[in-house]
């Protein structure tokens, strides 16, 4: 339990916080086993699709860069929930934590959505946009993405974001019931973070499957790569982010009471972890996205076990180096024998 007093204001809500003590360690363990070493292959595959001159390559990489600044403050997080809800860091880390957690969302929103657009723009008009299709068009847009969701971040920099509770915890990014201002930045990722990239998505979607299916030049197996990647974009984004921006605006528009903020918290809460899952599924998009996916995997597969099996040779020379007593001594006994 815990008695989070909001910041300028005399309410104080007494809400139970076991869904941060039960679920979201398992969420935030799972996701860094899983989404670590997953991203940083995701990363190695985008380079070589950077190599390669895919401009998807970009897209990729950006999104994995996200996703692994987001992975590398859960042990803070994890700490944090496993306190009873007690920040022990600085309130700068707190706020940086924070942003990292939210910002995350919004610039992989914004990365899903250059996907598939891309992806409609190679299907639907092959022969025009090239100039929306090279390295240095996507290199762009990823600066745009960056830059905008920097400057959302500075508007939490001017806000407190670590409160006392009545136990003397220090509750990190937890204001309950919301507050004037952060109703003004929830209508905003709601509308521009979500509302309008979902509609980019689901139209590029649509272009996809009409153009796919009016095709007769393009071959069967690539036309089910293309709509795999698309579906795939939409369904992660759909499964890791409806959710939470459904719940968001409902508290944004109607939480004015502690009893409201307590009904829904759970369900907010919960819908917040599902947002953690996106780190661990956007590297599922790699296999969709290239021809030589399976090659590029099949080579790393070669790569790794050529390296377990030389680190294994040198462990072997290093237990019996030649000429070791103690070979010597068991070819002598083995020449004794009759």
């Amino acid at each position: 339990m815990g008695n989070i007093t909001a910041d300028n204001s005399s309410m104080s809500c007494t809400i139970d916080h076991t869904i941060h003590q039960t679920l979201a360690p398992v969420v935030y363990v799972t996701v860094l086993v899983v989404g670590f070493p997953a991203n940083c292959l995701s990363l190695y595959f985008g380079y070589l699709q950077i190599k390669a001159r895919n401009e998807l390559g970009v897209y990729l990489c950006n999104l994995t860069v996200a996703d692994l600044f987001y992975i590398c403050s859960l042990p803070f997080w994890l700490q944090y929930v496993l306190q009873h809800d007690n920040w022990s860091h600085g309130d700068l880390s707190c706020q940086v934590c924070g942003i990292l957690l939210y910002e995350n969302i919004y610039i992989s929103v914004g990365f899903l959505c250059c996907i598939s657009v891309d992806r409609y723009l190679a299907v639907a008009h092959p022969f025009r946009f090239h100039q929306f299709r090279t390295l240095k068009a996507a290199v762009g847009v990823s600066v745009v993405i960056w830059a905008k969701e920097l400057l959302t971040s500075i508007y939490f920099l001017m806000h407190e974001e670590v409160i006392e509770d009545e136990n003397q915890h220090r509750v990190c990014f937890e204001h309950y019931p919301i507050q004037a201002w952060q109703r003004a930045i929830n209508y905003y990722r709601f509308l521009v973070g979500f509302l309008f990239p979902i509609c980019l998505l689901l139209a590029s979607y649509q272009g996809i499957l009409r153009a796919v299916r009016r095709s007769h030049g393009t071959q069967k197996s690539r036309k089910d790569q293309i709509q795999r990647l698309v579906l795939s974009t939409v369904v992660i984004f759909l499964a890791c982010f409806l959710p939470y921006h459904v719940l968001l605006l409902v508290r944004s528009v109607w939480e004015a009471s502690c009893d409201f903020a307590k009904g829904v918290f759970n369900a907010y809460h919960f819908s917040l972890l599902l947002t953690s899952f996106n780190c661990v599924a956007d590297p599922v998009l790699y296999c969709f996205v290239s021809e030589t996916t399976h090659r590029d995997l099949a080579r790393l597969r070669g790569a790794c076990l050529a390296f377990l099996t030389c680190s294994r040779t040198g462990r072997a020379r290093e237990a019996y180096p030649l000429g070791a007593p103690e070979a010597s001594g068991k070819s002598g006994a083995q020449g004794e024998e009759p």
